[in-house]
């Protein structure tokens, strides 16, 4: 159990006495972007964390996926699914998927053919 026991008046003392200094960031909207994804945080909790010059950032909430500007977000249940159906690589059944703008069906038939 921590100490203070989930007060957060003390867990901020407690944190301060290590050298953590902390705040809640009033934050609209948080976006991570990798190369496969994006996560977009809509009305997060965001707490700043500055740890004697050093910067971190946690951040709650519940995000939503977006493939990244100018892809489509493939599920692998559907590279998986188009791949089995069509007799194909994984390989060749994504790349099929993103010329058909994810969708399975079109992507099947262009296989197919």
């Amino acid at each position: 159990m921590m100490p203070g026991g989930g007060n957060p008046r003390q867990m901020k003392r407690m944190m301060k006495k290590m050298g953590l200094d902390s705040d809640e960031l009033d934050a609209n909207k948080v976006i991570i972007e990798t190369d496969k994804k994006k996560l977009i945080f809509d009305s997060p909790q965001v707490i700043e964390m500055n740890m004697k010059g050093q910067h971190m950032y946690q951040v709650v909430g519940e995000p939503r996926e977006e493939a990244p500007e100018g892809e489509v977000l493939i599920p692998d249940e559907d590279i998986e699914m188009v791949s089995e159906r069509a007799g194909v690589s994984k390989e060749e059944a994504e790349e099929a998927l993103k010329e058909a703008d994810g969708e399975p069906a079109e992507a099947i038939i262009s296989l197919q053919s």
